[in-house]
Parts: structure tokens; sequence; C-alpha cells
């Protein structure tokens, strides 16, 4: 699993586009900058419509300020899902959606979830991470269920120490 002091895979992934999917380098999505990444195992799903999206939408302003210059969201669905999904929240160009698909991202940092059981396929744990310059800084992983560490007000605190 990836951990503070990791460098940030560089792979191309997808993103909702106002022309249509566009592709995304994480390499260059990830450089020379400050980023906050989390991941949700799935959109739509209730937990990450209900709380996990939208606590990044209401803090938007406040994690601004505290210096970060990107917010991502990660979650391993297509990218017509991912932009249906950022259509639905209103999010408008606050956050960027990445869309792993394959899950060949999750994979990379070690954080892929196998709900195959319950139909779901590989998914994402739910995490949150800070990265400056494409170099993870802070890792946050939920336990099983949980929804505490990844939230957008527990990274707002860690931003603020």
């Amino acid at each position: 699993m990836i951990k503070v002091g990791d460098k940030l895979p560089a792979m191309k992934l997808m993103t909702p586009g106002t022309e249509g999917p566009q592709e995304v380098d994480t390499g260059e999505l990830f450089a020379a900058k400050t980023v906050v990444l989390f991941a949700v195992p799935g959109a739509f799903t209730p937990t990450c419509s209900a709380k996990h999206l939208p606590g990044f939408l209401e803090q938007y302003d406040a994690l601004k300020a505290k210096g970060v210059d990107a917010i991502v969201c990660l979650a391993v669905n297509d990218v017509f899902v991912m932009g249906a999904w950022a259509a639905s929240q209103s999010a408008g160009d606050k956050i960027i959606f990445l869309a792993d698909g394959s899950a060949m991202f999750t994979r990379a940092l070690g954080l892929e979830l196998d709900l195959v059981t319950r139909g779901l396929g590989v998914r994402s744990q739910r995490f949150a991470l800070i990265a400056k310059d494409g170099i993870v800084t802070y890792l946050a992983v939920e336990q099983a269920g949980g929804f505490e560490v990844s939230r957008a007000e527990s990274i707002l605190e860690v931003l603020s120490a």
C-alpha cells in the first residue's frame, strides 16, 4: 500500500469534460501543486453521494484557503458515470473527477477493495490523501464501513495543524 513519502503513480485516466471524456495524466495532475485526493467505493452509492462528495463541495473554499490547488475525487467507475455523478451533485469545476474504470490506479496505490461477492467487482477503499508535488504527505484510509478519517472536515483539520 502507498504510504507517506511515496510518489503517486503516473498513468492515464479519464475525466468528464465539457466536450466529453478527456484523458488525464496523473503525473501531470499532481505535479507542482498541493492536491487533496479522496476516493470512494462508487459513484451514486449512499455514503459517497450523501456525505463524502458533498463534504468536499461544502469545504471547497476552506480547503483552497489552506493552500490546496486541486481537489480530486477518484472512483472505480467509468467516465460517463463519473460525469453523471458530478452533474447530479452540481459539482461544477470545483472537483476533478477521475474515472479509474479498470482500477489500475487504485491497484497501483494498493488500496483496492474486493466486493466481487457483493456484485460490485473491485472497487477502491474509502480514503483521502494530501500530495505535494506528487508525493504523499498524508494518508487516511477508513476502516471497513467507516467514514471519519477521509471526510473533508478531517482533511481540513490536518491542513490546519
